[in-house]
């Protein structure tokens, strides 16, 4: 399995969390995820140990839309991307990007590509500059 077909495994099993009584060992049973396991199983647990952070980063940059608003696809490739820039330093964030831009036209609707890339290329520019959390009311 590439990489690719793993952040797609990733992305159904949030799916199934948000909808399902869930175990992910039961996914490895219908899809083996082969030499990318720990990946999977790494980025998915690093998601749920991180979520709140990860939510509220993204919804600071989701300007105008609360992220439960969100469709389920979006928000969950929102949230692996999210994950992979603030915390995966195998993968460079612009690979991280176009891939879930590549996710979002394959799963989502027509303007989920632009959306994807315009929320992670804010939350990735604001952290390379160190940029704390600010939300659209201007909170932080």
């Amino acid at each position: 399995m590439r990489r690719t077909e793993a952040r797609e495994l990733i992305l159904l099993a949030l799916y199934r969390r948000e909808h399902l009584d869930f175990d992910l060992e039961e996914l490895f049973e219908e899809k083996d995820p082969g030499e990318q396991r720990e990946y999977v199983l790494s980025t998915y647990q690093g998601i749920f140990e991180h979520i709140e952070e990860i939510d509220e980063l993204l919804e600071a940059r989701t300007v105008g839309w609360r992220l439960n608003r969100l469709g389920w696809i979006d928000r969950n490739i929102l949230r692996l991307a999210a994950y992979e820039i603030l915390y995966a330093e195998d993968v460079p964030p612009e690979v991280v990007i176009n891939e879930a831009v590549e996710l979002s036209k394959t799963y989502g609707t027509d303007n989920a590509p632009s959306f994807v890339n315009g929320i992670l290329d804010r939350l990735l520019h604001a952290q390379q500059a160190g940029d704390p959390v600010t939300h659209p009311d201007g909170d932080t």
